[in-house]
Parts: structure tokens; C-alpha cells; sequence
């Protein structure tokens, strides 16, 4: 049999510790045997390595099924990553014994060819997920010999011929102890570093070495240097651990951060288990459970991400959390379904994970001395006074007088983080860790304390941004306790590619982007709303209806609704009146309003201005409204809020506040037209006053309300220089890298079925349509304008080939020379999405009250590519004139508007077209291309269409 080389026993916590019936993974004595069999058939020749991988792949493939069969069978992460670890150990550990045995024997190796191997890493914890790297240690004495070279050399070819990943480090002990020296990753790596074989004296050393020469004294610089590095990847992952899309190893709350923790302490305390924590004073037994928890759903999750994709994988998409969920137990229930109740686990979870990290980092960050990282000088006379509003300031943060002050004085939880608040200082880790043990206090007494109601009041709607101490207060529990509602949607996901944050963090990120408004932070990108918020007179109002907006959410009802409900309830208890507590009620109750009238109804029709003025009613609840609204969608996630939904929602304010002081007539429109008119007369120096006059004729007077005058005068242009030239058909673009959009101009003779031809040839060129307007001037053309972006990149289209690309599409679609049902066809077939695991159900709605002149049709169904040319031409099919169009896209759902005219110019009403209608544009939504989604890169956004007031309606 192939001997042992190892002398030194295997510490306690090897992989191999507590897995039952080890052997049935794989058994050493067997594999030798096999091998030594193989010798005896083969030679050392060349016909021995064929032969000795794939006995080796065979053992690790049956070794990687019996580990896989057991944790299907409800095995738990952490004893899949323990067995998968124990598999290589034995893998690695008997290639090493047959490589010197047989392929490079000698019988009296000298002191420079004996030599050890460690693993390091996530394999050196005793860690190993599915597909996940194997990070090896070549430990040599002092410098590398031909002979370990050699060895070392066939060591890893025949790993990477068997597929696995390997990294690997080829050191001698001086080596190891300089780099690790000089670089913290390296530090880090030999920290976890594993014994797995060789005589181990070599192994040995190192370690004693290591404690001597680099750990001793160099906590600070560690903990400093591993804090930073946990920040800079937070950063790059986001910031966030309630991402819809986590990253269960390097996002934040996740295994990453578990190992953080774990790294520091053990640095610091030279252990070998969480469980010695707990004898260090470091972690009390109950939060070494909350550690061993969170890390065995982690890796469990991770396991099954592994298996399921069939490859390193660490990202949760939504295309797998539905089959993860359902591996992992969690089925639908009434009003909630499975995916979404594992995800709430898993925020819970990462919340978990960010108590320990930030308590238990900050703890030992300030026993090992780390230098602070506060301003000395705000803090200095805060500092000064040992006693600030009954607790002490201990290291420049503020702490408890004892452990027992938060159980004595429940109110004291809220005081805390108000005292913090004003002074601007920081909450001392110990005071966090007490409060963590101190929540059951809260109750019900505390909630209906007037002054406990106060402070909390005045941290949300003081000075003060409110963001920091709501997120501190909600990661440390006390928002869920004190405001149990609230703690209903703590970790609340909604299942959808829309909504990137969690319920709890879009909240709080609303508030602080509602504080950077009134602080004039944004008043370059939200002018009007950094106005009007200076105007507010209900501002406690404003507050609390944006911490209250969507805590109903995941109730099975309409969250507007039974927010507002949830208002009327708590309004009283925090301290508002009885006419705040009306708005608040209102505010909750319609604040989707706006964002629903502006992004789906033609502004234009003045029944939509008359009817949202008749919900609102009053310039205040106008001005609330607005900035609700616009804090509301800022914080939905990046890349979510766009020029164009701040040119929609300015033009609603503006109208409505017109019209509320009566100043919305037809003579108020005129004015406004003429205004328009006099600024493009001043833009086009180039035409004469009879060129101006008759380009003024062409158009009807939405047309002149629609378009700055730099725009206007653009599109004259265009339009003077193809009435020269008589061309039928005219195609300009031009890029605008502010909005990362090519806007294409088409003036063309107007037809039936035109707006639904140009979707379908930019559809076909992959060009996703971010904003349309579509005018019939006087003379019969028709002037559209979209804003596209690259479907592939989500960028502008910039390059000469794709514009010309564009341009001759359009031409060749127009000209009836191609059709874009076949194009988009192959570019259905050929690109994948993740909108294929959402279901979305089709949906159509036809209002015929919505407008005076207008049947309004709303469309709603799962997006993909083409899916506004399969509407549009549906409805050119059914001899329908489509005046206008609004199309907005919320993730995967795409919910399109459409105000249309019969082919006599008037509203549809009979009732077997209403059903023509609906039955065709059902039709329509269903995907052409089956379960083949469209492309994951596609990004539909939400496109407006305004239609011009002439008779050539599309």
C-alpha cells in the first residue's frame, strides 16, 4: 500500500471530523490499491497516466455522487462543503504519495527534496462548495530542486486533467513569512492555511513562524487592513445586502462576511472554531448559534446554486431562486409565495450576518486599538463630557452607564440613537450588543409612550438625515419592535425584475434622498421638486408618509389601501395631529397617483389634468405629492429614475397647478404655444420670416408644447430640407450621451400602420424604444421622433455601422421590401432572458371614460422584444388610429397605453369591437417564440408616445 508520508496528526477541525461513513465517499486504502494495481498492469511508462486519471475521475465522480446523493437527501451546507473537502483531501493526498513512490522515487531524499503541501483558502477552512476552487501550498525548505519541481509539475497536470480548479503557490517558509509581510491577501492565506501532507515539519515551522514573526504585534494593521478590504468589496457589490440579486459569497451579508469576522478573531485570539469564541469573551453562546446558523443556510444555498447551475456560481438570480427555494422547503402559502418567503430568510439572514460583522468587527476593531475613524474635532467637545443625555461617551461613541440600562429603561433604546443623531457620534459596539439582548422591552407600554413617540418622531422628521439612525435602528431591531409594521416588511422582497431593493432598504433610502432634496443636494437633478419642498407646510407630514408608503406591501391586498389604514392607526400614537395624520392617510392611500397619471395618460387630454386636480384638490397635498413621488421612484434602484420621467412629472405639476389657479384655458395654452413659437423664431436665424411662417402652419399645437426650442428648430430643419428635395421619406439621429440615447427623427408621408411599422424595423435592428412621440402635421407627413438604446449594450447606439444599420432598416420596412416579423423572429429565438421565470398575466383594459376624445386601451404582459410592433400592428389590423401611446416597462412587465380613434375619428363603443379588441391584443402578448424569452440584456424602459391632433392617427 502507498505509505502515509504525514508524521504530524490532523488538528481537530479537518474536514474529515463527524462525516458518518466516510469510507462510501472514498476510501484511501482502495484508491492506493488501485493505483499501485495500475503500476503493476502499466509501468511508470507512458500508458500509465490515461489509466491513472481516469481511475482517479472515477473515484472523484462516484466520491462527488455519494456527497450529492446525501445532501439531496436533506443533508445540510455545511456537511456538503465538509464531505466535498474530505474527497479532495484524499484525492490530493494519495496522488502526493503515488507521485514520489512511483513517478519520481528516491530512497534517500536530502533535506532540499522533502517538502509539504497545505491547503489554503476556502479549501484550507475545511470549506469546500461543489465547484469551487482547491488553492494548494508547495511548502519547500528554502529553494526548489529539480526532484520537487518535477513532482510538483505532474502533481498539477493530473489535477487539472481530472477538471479541477486548482491555484496553486510554490513557496519556501522565508518566502511565506515575506510576502505575508508584505501583503495582506497572503497574510490572510496562510491564516487559514491546512496541513494535508508530507512529513509536516516544514508545516510546523511556518506556523510557528507565522505567530512569531508576523501575527505578533499586528492586529491593528490586520483588522484595519481586513476592514477596509470588506468595504471596498461591499462597495463594488453594491453596498446593499438587500439586493433582489445577492451575491451569497461577496455581498454584502454574505459568507464573506461570516469569514471576516472569523478571520479577525482568530488573528487576534488564535483559535481554530467560532465555538472557542465564546471562551474568549468575544461571542456569547447565543450569537455563536446566530454565526453557525447563518452559515449553514448560506452554504446550503450556495450548494444548491452550485448543483443547479453546474459550475462555480455565486450569484442568486431571480432564474434560480424559485427551484433553490422549492430544494430548500419553502412553499407557497396564502398570499405569499414560496421564492419570496426563502428570500425574505435569506435578507434576514444577511441582516443577521451584518449584526455579527458590525457589532462583533467594531468590537474588536476598538480592543485591538484600531485608530478611530471619526472626526476628532466635531466630536471634541462631545468628547469632553463623560455624561451626554444619560449615557457616557467611552473611545469617542457613545455608550450604555451599564448592561442593564436598556432592560431597566426601554426608552433608553430610542434616546440612543437620538442622542447620536444630534451630536453626530457614533454608538459604541457594546451599547448595539445590549440593545441586540434588551429587544423584548420593547412592547407594547414603550410603543405608546408619548416621549418614547417624540424622539422617534424627531430623529425621522428633525435636521438631521434620518436614513443613518433608521438603517442603525433597523439593523439593530428596534425599528421592527418599536414599529411592529414596519417589521413586517423587514426583508420583504418583491419577486420581480423591477424593484432591486428589499422593502425596508427602498424605504430608507427614500427618506435619505427626501433629506438630500430638502438640503438642496439634488437640485441639479430634482430641481422642481427641491423647490416645491420649500414651499410644504405639512413637512411632518411628508416624512412619515414616505416611511409609511409601502408598509403593507406582501399583505395579499392593495398596499396603498391597507397602508393607508395602517396610517390612520399610527399617525395618533407617533404624535400628529388629526390633520396630518388626513394627509398622511392620503398620501399613502394615492401615492402611486401621479407616477400612474403621468407615465400612462396623455397629458395632453386636459380630462387627464381635470381628473387628477379633482383627486389632489389642493396645491399643498399637489406639492406633497410630487416630491413623494419623486423620492419614491429615485429610490426604487439605479438607472430607475431618467430625464424623461422628470419632463413627465414636471408637465403633470405644472398643468395641475395651473389649472388649480384657474389659469388652465384654452387663452393659457395659446400663450404658452406662442411662447414656444417665439423662442425656435429666435433659434432659426437661417429661415426668413415667409420660411418661418409657413414651417409655423405645418404644425398643430400640441406639437409646439411637446419639444425645447433647440429641438424644434432641429426638426425644421429636417423638415425645410426635405419639402427642397421632395423626399417621401427623411431618417436623421443624433446621439445624446447625457441620456445614453440615439434619438432618430423620421419624416415620412403618413399612413395607416406607420407607428407599428417603425417599431417593428427598430425592434428588428435591436433598438429598445426608451421614448416616442408621433406628430401628423397639416400637410399630411408625419413627424415621429424615438429615443432608442442599444438592446445589447443598454447604451446609445454611437457606431457609423449600426446607425447606417438603423437607417436602412427603416427604409427597407417602409419601403415594403423587408418585413419585421421575420427579423424578429431569429433575434427571439437566438437570445435568452431570465423575464422567462416570471409569469406576468395578460391583461387588457379598455376605458372609454379616461378620455373626452379617446378610447384609452391598457395593455399589461410579460416584455420581450417586438412586443410593442405585435400591439401596435394588431391594432392597425383592427382599422384602429392610434393617437397616442405611452409604454412603460417595470422590470419584466410591460404595461403599454394607447389612446385610439376608430376609422371615423371617434371613440369606440360598440360592443362586439371592444371584444375584437381585447381578443386580438391578448393574442398579441402571447410570446411568439414559446418559452424561447427575450434577451436578459434587453432593458425596456418606460416610453412615452404622444400623438399629434391631425387626422392621420396611427
Amino acid at each position: 500500500m502507498l505509505s502515509a508520508r504525514s508524521k504530524t496528526p490532523t488538528p481537530p477541525e479537518t474536514p474529515a471530523s463527524a462525516i458518518p461513513n466516510k469510507r462510501a465517499i472514498i476510501s484511501r486504502r482502495k484508491l492506493s490499491g488501485e493505483l499501485e494495481d495500475l503500476v503493476a498492469e502499466h509501468g511508470t511508462g507512458d500508458k500509465l497516466r490515461p489509466a491513472l486519471i481516469a481511475c482517479l475521475r472515477k473515484t472523484l465522480a462516484e466520491g462527488r455522487a455519494e456527497v450529492r446523493r446525501r445532501f439531496d437527501d436533506g443533508g445540510s451546507g455545511e456537511q456538503c462543503v465538509r464531505e466535498n473537502c474530505y474527497l479532495a483531501d484524499r484525492v490530493v493526498g494519495t496522488l502526493a504519495d503515488f507521485t514520489v513512490r512511483f513517478i519520481f522515487p528516491t530512497a534517500n531524499p536530502t533535506s532540499g527534496e522533502v517538502f509539504d503541501v497545505a491547503a489554503t483558502g476556502g479549501y484550507g477552512r475545511g470549506e469546500l462548495a461543489p465547484f469551487s476552487d482547491i488553492d494548494l501550498l508547495f511548502l519547500l525548505p528554502y529553494k526548489r530542486t529539480p526532484r520537487v519541481e518535477q513532482v510538483v509539475e505532474y502533481m498539477l497536470y493530473i489535477l487539472w486533467d481530472l477538471g479541477l480548479k486548482v491555484g496553486h503557490a510554490v513557496r519556501s517558509v522565508d518566502d511565506c513569512i515575506r510576502q505575508s509581510k508584505a501583503d495582506v491577501t497572503i497574510r490572510t492565506a496562510i491564516l487559514e492555511s491546512r496541513y494535508l501532507w508530507g512529513p509536516g515539519k516544514l508545516f510546523a515551522e511556518l506556523r510557528k513562524r507565522y505567530d512569531k514573526e508576523v501575527v505578533a504585534g499586528s492586529g491593528p494593521e490586520f483588522v484595519e487592513a481586513k476592514l477596509a478590504e470588506r468595504d471596498n468589496r461591499h462597495l463594488k457589490m453594491g453596498d446593499s445586502r438587500y439586493v433582489l440579486e445577492p451575491n451569497l459569497k461577496d455581498g454584502k451579508g454574505g459568507l464573506r462576511d461570516l469569514q471576516t469576522l472569523f478571520w479577525i478573531a482568530k488573528y487576534l485570539y488564535r483559535v481554530e472554531g467560532v465555538d472557542e469564541l465564546v471562551g474568549k469573551k468575544v461571542l456569547t453562546p447565543e450569537e455563536a448559534q446566530r454565526f453557525a446558523k447563518a452559515q449553514n443556510f448560506l452554504w446550503t444555498a450556495r450548494c444548491h446554486l452550485h448543483y443547479l447551475t453546474g459550475r462555480l456560481e455565486d450569484r442568486l438570480t431571480f432564474d434560480v431562486q424559485t427551484s433553490i427555494g422549492a430544494a430548500m422547503g419553502y412553499t407557497d402559502h396564502a398570499g405569499t409565495k414560496g421564492v419570496e418567503r426563502f428570500m425574505k430568510h435569506y435578507f434576514l439572514v444577511a441582516k443577521d450576518v451584518g449584526d455579527l460583522t458590525r457589532i462583533f468587527c467594531a468590537a474588536l476593531e476598538a480592543e485591538s486599538k484600531r485608530p478611530p475613524k471619526f472626526n476628532l474635532l466635531r466630536l471634541a467637545s462631545v468628547a469632553r463630557r463623560k455624561d451626554v443625555d444619560g449615557f457616557i461617551v467611552d473611545g469617542e461613541r457613545l455608550n450604555a452607564r451599564s448592561d442593564k440600562q436598556f432592560k431597566e429603561q426601554p426608552i433608553d433604546m430610542i434616546r440612543l440613537f437620538h442622542t447620536a443623531q444630534i451630536h453626530d457620534i457614533d454608538i459604541h459596539p457594546a451599547a448595539l450588543r445590549s440593545i441586540t439582548r434588551s429587544l423584548s422591552a420593547i412592547g407594547p407600554k414603550l410603543r405608546n409612550d408619548p416621549e418614547a413617540n417624540r424622539l422617534f418622531l424627531d430623529i425621522l422628521t428633525g435636521p438631521k438625515d434620518p436614513e443613518i439612525t433608521l438603517r442603525r435602528m433597523n439593523e439593530a431591531g428596534v425599528m421592527a419592535r418599536f414599529i411592529p409594521d414596519f417589521g413586517r416588511v423587514v426583508a420583504q422582497m418583491q419577486y420581480d425584475m423591477y424593484h432591486v431593493y428589499t422593502v425596508d432598504e427602498h424605504t430608507l433610502f427614500a427618506l435619505g434622498i427626501l433629506h438630500k432634496i430638502a438640503a438642496r443636494e439634488h437640485a441639479d437633478e430634482l430641481p422642481l421638486s427641491t423647490e416645491v419642498i420649500h414651499k410644504v407646510v405639512s413637512k411632518r407630514a411628508l416624512y412619515v408618509a414616505v416611511l409609511l408608503h409601502d408598509i403593507a406591501k406582501g399583505r395579499g391586498g392593495d398596499h396603498s389601501v391597507l397602508g393607508a389604514r395602517v396610517a390612520e392607526k399610527l399617525c395618533p400614537r407617533l404624535g400628529l395631529t388629526a390633520e396630518e395624520t388626513e394627509t398622511v392617510a392620503w398620501l399613502v392611500r394615492w401615492h402611486l397617483a401621479m407616477s400612474h397619471t403621468a407615465f400612462k395618460r396623455d397629458l395632453e387630454d386636459d380630462k387627464t389634468v381635470r381628473d387628477f386636480v379633482a383627486l389632489v384638490q389642493s396645491p399643498e397635498r399637489l406639492r406633497l405629492l410630487l416630491v413623494l413621488t419623486v423620492a419614491d421612484i429615485r429610490a426604487v434602484g439605479p438607472q430607475r429614475w431618467n430625464n424623461w420621467k422628470a419632463t413627465l412629472l414636471r408637465e403633470l405639476y405644472n398643468r395641475s397647478e395651473e389649472m388649480m389657479s384657474g389659469g388652465m384655458t384654452v387663452e393659457g395654452r395659446g400663450r404658452r404655444i406662442q411662447s414656444a413659437q417665439s423662442a425656435l423664431r429666435a433659434e432659426l436665424t437661417d429661415f426668413d420670416d415667409a420660411a418661418f411662417e409657413h414651417h409655423k402652419g405645418l404644425g398643430y399645437p400640441a406639437y409646439w408644447l411637446a419639444f425645447d426650442a433647440e429641438t424644434l428648430a432641429h426638426q425644421a430643419r429636417i423638415v425645410r430640407d426635405a419639402e427642397r428635395e421632395q423626399r417621401p421619406l427623411t431618417v436623421q439621429t443624433r446621439v445624446d450621451r447625457g441620456r445614453a440615447v440615439t434619438e432618430v427623427t423620421i419624416y415620412a408621408t403618413d399612413h395607416s400602420g406607420l407607428f407599428s411599422r417603425l417599431a417593428g424595423a427598430l425592434a428588428a435592428c435591436g433598438a429598445d424604444i426608451v421614448d416616442a412621440r408621433i406628430f401628423t402635421m397639416t400637410n399630411g407627413m408625419a413627424l415621429d421622433v424615438f429615443s432608442v438604446q442599444d438592446a445589447a449594450g443598454g447604451g446609445a447606439f454611437e457606431s457609423g455601422d449600426k446607425l447606417a444599420k438603423l437607417s436602412v432598416m427603416i427604409e427597407k420596412v417602409l419601403s415594403g421590401q423587408l418585413k419585421p416579423l421575420n427579423d424578429l423572429s431569429t433575434r427571439r429565438t437566438t437570445q435568452a432572458s431570465r423575464t422567462r421565470v416570471f409569469h406576468v398575466p395578460p391583461r387588457v383594459l379598455i376605458d372609454n371614460n379616461a378620455s373626452t376624445t379617446h378610447t384609452v386601451i391598457e395593455v399589461n404582459g410579460r416584455d420581450r422584444p417586438g412586443l410593442l410592433y405585435d400591439l401596435t400592428r394588431a391594432l392597425s389590423n383592427l382599422t384602429l388610429q392610434i393617437s397616442s401611446a405611452k409604454v412603460s416597462t417595470f422590470g419584466e412587465k410591460a404595461i403599454d397605453v394607447f389612446y385610439v380613434k376608430d376609422v371615423f375619428g371617434l371613440k369606440v363603443t360598440h360592443e362586439g369591437k371592444l371584444a375584437k379588441i381585447k381578443e386580438r391584443l391578448l393574442s398579441a402578448l402571447d410570446d411568439p417564440s414559446g418559452d424561447a424569452p427575450p434577451p436578459a440584456t434587453v432593458k425596456r424602459t418606460r416610453t412615452k408616445v404622444t400623438g399629434g391632433e391631425g387626422e392621420g392617427g396611427r
